[in-house]
């Protein structure tokens, strides 16, 4: 076994066996280095690895802690709704839709939906607790004239659902970024954040099969309970 892959390990071991416990600060790297007689660049890989999966956080002049010990991985290589992913999520799951309103295209939402300014919008903000934690805000903006019918009801179950069932639309891709940001007031309102000043936002432009554009969305997920992962091919 590998330097980098004997230290990920071993700390990766640590933190599922919850002998290293969420907030604990993981060793520095020059106490990795020393244990393991290892470089500062395998050593710092071993580190972004756990980052990246979702077990650990790296706060600048204080060091990095453990985040999770059970880290829930989301898959970027595909359109799923919510409840597609109850499965994997287990059975603590729910759905609480904390508004619903419509109102006219204008502002700088107009960025990112291509309808005409004006067009009516229907917004649904939705926070999903897991292990009755609030761990991810979904705030979704449907054309209204696209996506006719939805409501509160249909909301707290799911709308992809009744956008393909019921609607019998296609849905076919998105445009998706991710990025950290600095946690907002709707984020301190509907998230369980306990101290953590930022957020993972994935956003999706998604469109139909005919190429219109249907949806924007903004999935605000907390930094400890989920790590992205997807399939690069050459």
């Amino acid at each position: 076994m590998s330097k980098y892959n004997q230290i990920y390990t071993d700390l990766l071991a640590s933190i599922t066996t919850e002998r290293l416990q969420r907030g604990t600060r993981l060793p520095s790297e020059t106490e990795l280095m020393d244990a393991y007689q290892a470089s500062r660049g395998t050593v710092r890989r071993a580190i972004e690895q756990l980052q990246e999966r979702g077990f650990a956080q790296k706060i600048h002049g204080k060091g990095t802690f453990v985040l999770s010990p059970n880290p829930i991985e989301f898959q970027l290589g595909g359109i799923v709704s919510f409840r597609e992913t109850h499965a994997a999520l287990g059975d603590d799951v729910s759905t609480e839709v904390v508004e619903f309103s419509q109102f006219p295209l204008e502002g700088p939402l107009m960025q990112h939906i291509e309808a005409e300014a004006g067009s009516l919008i229907t917004r649904v903000k939705r926070v999903r607790r897991i292990d009755g934690k609030r761990v991810i805000l979904d705030i979704n903006h449907f054309v209204a004239d696209l996506i006719p019918g939805l409501d509160r009801e249909i909301a707290e179950q799911s709308i992809y659902a009744f956008i393909e069932q019921t609607l019998q639309l296609q849905i076919s891709y998105a445009q998706r970024t991710i990025e950290a940001l600095p946690r907002g007031k709707d984020d301190q309102t509907h998230l369980d954040l306990e101290g953590q000043s930022h957020v993972i936002v994935v956003s999706n432009q998604t469109f139909l099969q005919d190429g219109r554009q249907f949806e924007y969305t903004e999935s605000r997920h907390t930094l400890d309970k989920f790590y992205f992962s997807d399939i690069a091919r050459r």
